[in-house]
């Protein structure tokens, strides 16, 4: 869906500062001077390819580290102290990028024993486990592509990214492989369980082999026989690096395809907007199934040998306060999503925690409500710093920058050497504070290769000449900063005005009652559209027609009259996807009394 008439200007948000200190020790010192002179090409020195001409990931995030002065430097803390039966007695263990050049270059052997070769896609369906990282570690080693699945996929889902990539071995567990439907992926050539030899040779006595027609390798015991030496397959920049397949939300999912060069944005955003430095022990609460887990749980910080945590097992308050303080955790990548499940569990349970050592936050995955900022601001005396990017930009791109002021609920500025703006759908920019399509110039390091197996679908975000289209519509204010509005396609359009979902949600989420909302625009004869709303309600509060009138009335009074919703239904939760989108798809399924259709990707 276009956007309509780019004269419309949009809701004004908050003009609410938050504001830094006059002295900042950020990296980024001068965000205004940086950005007219920053080029990309003075960040290739940062890496040995550029004297080399030897390129791949895994030299550059853990080789060379390992080869100098940080060889004993803990590169991978992880903690799960409530593991699954495989470790009932959990785990605690550190990882030096030593071991992790050691780890993967076994790895890289099993894979070669797998007939893995240069260009072949291996997929990996592990919890996050350090058995995870080292497995896309020994992928790069040999010069073939990661397809990182994420754990709560369930059969569809998995059929779907396999059977796209054609995947040549998946490397997955005992407690998975049941949702891999091996009878319907005859490509596969090599599956690889990382399961104890107990857990392995428990299986086989059952009978139920993971694959009638593939080779069937025991993760711990091959690692065992294999070398701990192994020079990675030497690349060129334009090769692969990653697939990431989208939530498909609106259909198949896309596989997203990312080329090694991509290093130069991962580094320098970890450099700027996570602030990342030498000493950090930083965070990164994604898994490796979405992009984020990737981009900046794995390849950003290790290409500036940063410590890492990595906790494993589901969600728990307690356990992440813990963590942090475990690990005196310094940077704190995660989603608002998150925060909001924090801020569920009260006020009175961070403060047994010392949450002190923080010095930097960001959120990703959606827009950051206010009231989630200040409620983290509060526990960790630290203001959250939104980041707007996409699977497919493979980077920061609109970010809130440690050492600049910004606005409550802005998404942010351009990252430098990028430039990102607000056009109509001819791609002509549009006035302040008008609606308009959220696009970017082309020309980043990380912006995807392609679209695998489908040009078509990748050329649709290049429709407008030299921008990248990302889907998103926003606004951008008289002082520069990009205002997210939501989806294109979700924009609703009531009695003549155009309002995102977005700012309608953040609205909601400010009354006392609501612990969680997602908006949809429901057709109506009269207005076009009216707003919906579906609500979660805080513990202590009950459904009833006088709080839904309440609450329409706090968002006409706070936002605007035409923003508040005409109806609200209110559920147990809101559906969103593991990266913390709101699934407004599942919203309009449920508004109409329709089947959800898929919702492998669907947060539990």
């Amino acid at each position: 869906m276009a956007i309509k008439k780019s004269s419309q200007t949009f809701i004004q948000k908050s003009s609410e500062w938050i504001r830094k200190p006059k002295k900042s020790d950020a990296n980024l010192k001068d965000y205004f001077k940086t950005y007219q002179s920053f080029r990309w090409k003075s960040v290739e020195k940062e890496f040995d390819w550029h004297k080399t001409g030897k390129v791949n990931m895994v030299h550059e995030i853990i080789d060379r580290h390992a080869q100098g002065a940080r060889k004993n430097k803990v590169a991978l803390y992880f903690w799960d102290p409530a593991s699954t039966q495989v470790y009932p007695r959990g785990r605690d263990e550190k990882y030096t990028f030593l071991d992790l050049k050691k780890s993967s270059s076994r790895f890289g052997h099993v894979l070669k024993k797998c007939g893995v070769k240069k260009g072949d896609r291996v997929a990996v369906f592990l919890p996050r486990t350090p058995e995870l990282y080292i497995s896309i570690l020994g992928i790069h080693r040999v010069g073939a592509i990661p397809v990182p699945l994420f754990e709560a996929f369930m059969e569809t889902a998995v059929l779907d990214r396999l059977s796209d990539s054609q995947a040549s071995v998946i490397v997955t567990n005992t407690a998975l492989k049941g949702r891999v439907p091996f009878e319907k992926l005859n490509h596969l050539k090599g599956v690889i369980l990382v399961d104890e030899l107990e857990v392995s040779r428990s299986e086989n006595q059952d009978n139920e082999p993971a694959c009638d027609f593939c080779d069937v390798y025991n993760y711990f015991e091959e690692m065992k026989l294999a070398s701990e030496s192994l020079e990675p397959v030497w690349l060129n920049k334009d090769d692969g690096l990653v697939i990431h397949y989208t939530s498909g939300s609106t259909g198949k999912s896309k596989g997203v395809l990312h080329r090694q060069y991509a290093m130069v944005g991962h580094l320098q955003t970890s450099k700027w907007v996570l602030d990342l430095r030498e000493d950090d022990i930083y965070w990164c609460t994604a898994d490796p199934g979405w992009v984020t887990g990737t981009s900046y749980g794995i390849y950003g910080p290790w290409s500036l040998g940063a410590s890492s945590v990595v906790l494993g097992g589901r969600f728990s308050a307690e356990r992440w306060y813990e963590a942090i303080q475990k690990y005196s955790v310094t940077v704190w990548y995660s989603a608002p999503t998150a925060f909001r499940m924090l801020m569920a569990q009260g006020k009175t349970l961070p403060k047994k925690f010392n949450l002190k050592s923080i010095r930097h936050i960001c959120s990703v995955g959606e827009p950051l409500n206010p009231e989630a900022l200040r409620w983290i601001r509060a526990i960790t005396g630290v203001a959250p710093h939104e980041t707007w990017w996409m699977t497919e930009t493979g980077m920061h791109i609109i970010c809130n920058f440690r050492s600049l002021d910004f606005k409550l609920g802005a998404t942010g500025r351009p990252f430098p050497g990028t430039y990102a703006s607000v056009v109509d759908d001819k791609g002509k920019e549009v006035a302040p504070n008008t609606l308009g399509n959220l696009v970017v110039k082309t020309g980043w390091p990380s912006l995807m290769k392609e679209i695998w197996k489908n040009k078509a679908k990748f050329d649709e975000y290049f429709e407008l000449k030299g921008w990248y289209k990302s889907g998103d519509s926003a606004y951008k204010d008289k002082d520069g900063f990009i205002w997210f509005a939501g989806r294109v396609d979700d924009v609703i359009k009531t009695a003549g005005e155009r309002v995102g979902p977005f700012e309608v949600e953040s609205a909601l989420i400010q009354h006392p009652a609501v612990a969680e909302a997602g908006v949809i625009g429901k057709p109506d004869q009269v207005r076009g559209h009216i707003i919906k709303a579906f609500i979660s309600l805080r513990p202590g509060f009950s459904p009833s027609d006088h709080l839904k009138a309440e609450i329409a009335d706090f968002v006409k009074k706070n936002l605007a009259a035409h923003a508040a919703p005409r109806e609200i239904d209110f559920r147990d939760s809101i559906p969103k996807t593991r990266s913390g989108k709101i699934m407004r798809r599942v919203l309009r399924a449920w508004d109409q009394g329709l089947p959800v259709g898929d919702v492998s990707t669907m947060d539990e």
